[in-house]
């Protein structure tokens, strides 16, 4: 990785999100995930495989066309090169991406259920609408990044998407971003588990979005 300032910084930036992961409990047993920050129009840094104790001196910078620029990636993340550039390529305002298997989500996943907004959480961090699922392909696939891709056509507004019995992939205007959305959708979906154990979740009333932009900006001005 260069010792560009704006490369450091961003580097920076997605250890710090790695970490808030971790600190929150949103992660898996085995802590799998890969994060990504946008460098330009054309490159990334990328996780090189692992996330626990991550440095910035780790990451990878790759190519939105999957050649690593700089840095090495284990094979496990030289696969997902193309899942994060099918969505750097179809968000230009994304600037960094999240995947976990965050175990409440990964139900959602491995249930093919999208999981809907019904936490105040997910309407202030992006996501006020379901989160859809992504019809499964091998991690990496063809198939797979199709399927991202159609999802992101269908659903323009969406800031996450289940992957079918696999995890969560989450993409906001940064890193910190995407972490407090993970943390949203991953708190949400076992609200989703637990309400189902006593008469189930109940939809936000008409409006519910407006009222809470509303409020965040009397706070805000």
């Amino acid at each position: 990785m260069t010792d560009a300032p704006e490369v450091k910084n961003r580097a920076h930036q997605l250890v710090e999100a790695a970490r808030q992961l971790f600190a929150a409990g949103v992660m898996s047993h085995s802590g799998h995930a890969n994060l990504s920050v946008r460098l330009d129009a054309d490159r990334f840094l990328l996780t090189p495989g692992f996330v626990r104790d991550l440095e910035p001196h780790h990451l990878a910078t790759v190519s939105l066309d999957g050649q690593v620029l700089e840095g090495e990636l284990r094979s496990v993340s030289a696969e997902i090169i193309t899942m994060h550039s099918v969505v750097y390529r179809a968000r230009p305002h994304v600037g960094a991406i999240i995947h976990t298997h965050s175990p409440a989500a990964t139900a959602f996943a491995v249930a093919h259920r999208p999981l809907p907004c019904r936490t105040e959480p997910m309407l202030r961090f992006g996501q006020p609408e379901d989160v859809p699922v992504v019809p499964w392909g091998p991690r990496g696939s063809d198939v797979s990044v199709r399927g991202i891709a159609d999802v992101l056509e269908g659903r323009p507004t969406t800031s996450a998407a289940l992957l079918a019995n696999h995890g969560l992939l989450v993409f906001g205007p940064d890193a910190a971003a995407a972490a407090h959305l993970v943390v949203a959708i991953e708190e949400s979906a076992e609200a989703e588990i637990a309400a189902a154990a006593i008469g189930g979740a109940v939809d936000f009333p008409e409006g519910a979005l407006e009222a809470v932009r509303a409020s965040i900006a009397r706070v805000s001005s």
